[in-house]
């Protein structure tokens, strides 16, 4: 966000404080070659007047010590953080990208008590940027030279469990005049891509994401800054559909 210019100030909070410092030194140090983005650590006071509060907290104890219980930490972080964020930035829209999305979402928007339209997860965005990634590399779209983003895909659904729709890369009559033979094994291969791409990346290969999740944030931020009406699958609390009325779930959902 701050190489993009999003915000035009950014502060850093966290248990280890030196760890902030040191994360915040580095960003600011980042921001000559980008935009003037003010970059420092601070606390819960610093908040005050902030748009938007991104909440990629780790649910621990209240301690700091891991817990057995992943919904008992939750819990506990949840209590401890959203209070005084809120205490000084009530208006805020608190943008959660803590994993699993949708539940910590659900969480944060019970525990809140703030307008559900404020509570927004990163949902799925970048499983559909996965998404479009591995149909591109199915089509070799150096070969046919069309940018990725022209490719009309969504991942929607649970974290996880991701269903892939596809409004214009699976086209039959596209893969035949292409000589792209896509198989049922092919399409097989592009599912199992996208809904196993974060383990594969973050426990299998580099031990963490990075690369891929964080333009994610930018975007969403931006749209709602701007008044984009975009067209984000992200996570909030469901009404217009009566099946998942009530529900955090990342569907499709237009910046307002």
């Amino acid at each position: 966000m701050a190489l993009k210019g999003t915000p035009s100030e950014i502060v850093l909070v966290d248990l280890n404080k030196k760890l902030a410092q040191g994360q915040a030194e580095d960003i600011l140090h980042a921001t000559p070659f980008s935009h003037p983005v003010r970059v420092m650590a601070g606390d819960y006071p610093q908040l005050a007047n902030a748009g938007v509060v991104v909440l990629a907290c780790g649910w621990v104890s209240v301690r700091g010590r891991p817990v057995s219980s992943f919904s008992k930490g939750m819990w506990r972080s949840s209590q401890k953080v959203i209070p005084q964020v809120l205490q000084f930035a009530p208006e805020a829209l608190l943008l959660v990208v803590s994993n699993p999305v949708d539940v910590i979402t659900q969480v944060v928007t019970k525990l809140s008590g703030i307008n559900p339209a404020k509570v927004i997860g990163s949902g799925n965005i970048l499983d559909t940027a996965r998404f479009r990634a591995l149909l591109g590399s199915i089509w070799g779209w150096h070969r046919c030279r069309f940018m990725l983003t022209s490719l009309e895909s969504m991942g929607l659904g649970v974290l996880g469990l991701v269903e892939c729709e596809s409004g214009g890369g699976f086209h039959p009559g596209l893969c035949k005049q292409m000589g792209v033979g896509l198989t049922e094994e092919r399409k097989l291969e592009i599912d199992n891509g996208v809904r196993t791409g974060l383990p594969t990346v973050s426990l299998e290969n580099k031990g963490r994401r990075t690369t891929g999740s964080e333009p994610e944030l930018p975007q969403i931020v931006q749209a709602i800054r701007d008044d984009e009406r975009r067209v984000l699958t992200v996570s909030n609390l469901t009404t217009g559909v009566e099946a998942f009325r009530g529900i955090c779930l990342s569907l499709p959902r237009v910046s307002d």
